[in-house]
């Protein structure tokens, strides 16, 4: 079966690189696959997952993208939060593509929003409403999407990182980083402003984390870790760094490492403050406290199935954000048995993904089971 991923990938971020991986392990237990993955950088792809194929999607034109979908005999789009102001149509545009050649569409745990433009609305409801299976991973894209008007059936699941298992970084890893362990270590994360977050004001969540930060190093004699989930959250950890005045106790990780690495590292922090999905994720993982900063609906779809409150990051005040840190590492031990309680819930629901899926292959007669597969190569 030939199938083609579309998403997010070969752009470095840690994030969307764990959900290809666990998408790439639901395709690799249904059937016998040859993946093609859309991607940014087809040669990270290649490298990084072992994929059949890559090819560079964003540098080619309709006629050729046309030429690489119709030998598919399925496009799956997404996982991740993909259908968003300004970036919604483009990647749909290979949907409508498959959906002119008569290749089946279906979606991989997808989220939307933030969706207030009138064409992207129509994108995103056209799109979905002609393919054949939509799978999203929290309740407030599946919300969005109905609010936008899709009306073919959507089925909630899980973001498919949750199937990640941790791969062990080795311990020269971490003193190399300049991470204590026997010091409390208190991970963070920043992301950039963009089309994802278009509200969010760089100079105020700077100032909030760097204060946000001192008050740690200062209540809870802690060590500040910076993790960055992409490239350029180096960049905006130092930003954050520059303006605190406990900078010699916080260090900012600068070497590259894998998704399942990362979720490993995770399990060495008592805390966590934090602004990308996938890092929140993979410190629920780990049972790892948190305060989240939610920039994005995708966050807070992620805080509402974990039953977390936590108020916009435009809406959060330093003195709110200190009084909620303050509370959750006085009650952490609380939030990391609700974390624990409600975790399997979330990862039946990402293995439901590739159930679908093959319920869906099965039925539409696209390939069969295993057991007959085994009897006819018997």
């Amino acid at each position: 079966m030939r199938v083609g991923i579309s998403g997010s990938y070969g752009g470095m971020n840690l994030g969307d690189e764990a959900i290809l991986d666990g998408i790439l392990g639901q395709f690799r237990n249904i059937a016998a696959t040859e993946i093609t993955v859309l991607s940014h950088t087809p040669l990270d792809t290649l490298t990084r997952h072992k994929v059949d194929h890559a090819i560079p999607v964003r540098r080619l034109n309709r006629r050729e993208v046309a030429r690489e979908l119709s030998a598919l005999d399925v496009l799956i789009l997404g996982g991740g939060g993909i259908l968003y102001d300004g970036e919604a149509e483009a990647y749909l545009r290979e949907v409508f593509i498959a959906h002119d050649l008569g290749v089946p569409v279906a979606t991989y745990a997808i989220s939307a929003g933030p969706l207030a433009r009138t064409a992207s609305r129509a994108a995103v409801r056209d799109a979905l409403n002609a393919s054949a299976l939509i799978t999203v991973r929290d309740s407030m894209g599946y919300r969005l999407l109905e609010d936008v008007g899709v009306t073919k059936e959507i089925h909630l699941t899980a973001d498919p990182a949750f199937l990640l298992e941790p791969e062990p970084l080795p311990p020269e890893a971490l003193i190399t980083e300049g991470i204590d362990l026997d010091r409390k270590l208190v991970a963070f994360s920043v992301r950039e402003p963009g089309p994802a977050a278009p509200d969010m004001d760089p100079a105020q969540y700077f100032a909030l984390l760097a204060q946000a930060a001192d008050f740690i190093i200062d209540r809870y004699d802690a060590e500040v870790v910076f993790v960055p989930m992409e490239k350029t959250d180096v960049q905006h950890s130092h930003a954050v760094v520059a303006s605190m005045r406990n900078a010699e106790q916080v260090e900012i990780m600068r070497r590259s490492y894998s998704p399942r690495q990362v979720l490993d590292l995770m399990g060495h922090f008592d805390f966590g403050v934090g602004m990308r999905l996938h890092f929140l994720i993979f410190a629920a993982m780990r049972g790892v406290p948190f305060t989240a900063l939610p920039y994005a609906p995708k966050v807070a779809g992620l805080l509402e199935d974990l039953a977390m409150e936590s108020p916009p990051l435009g809406d959060t005040g330093i003195g709110q954000l200190i009084a909620r840190i303050d509370h959750k590492w006085d009650t952490r031990e609380k939030l990391r048995a609700n974390i624990r309680d409600r975790l399997p819930g979330i990862r039946r629901r990402a293995r439901q993904t590739g159930h679908l899926i093959e319920s869906w292959l099965l039925a539409s007669g696209r390939v069969r089971r295993r057991a007959e597969d085994s009897a006819t190569t018997r």
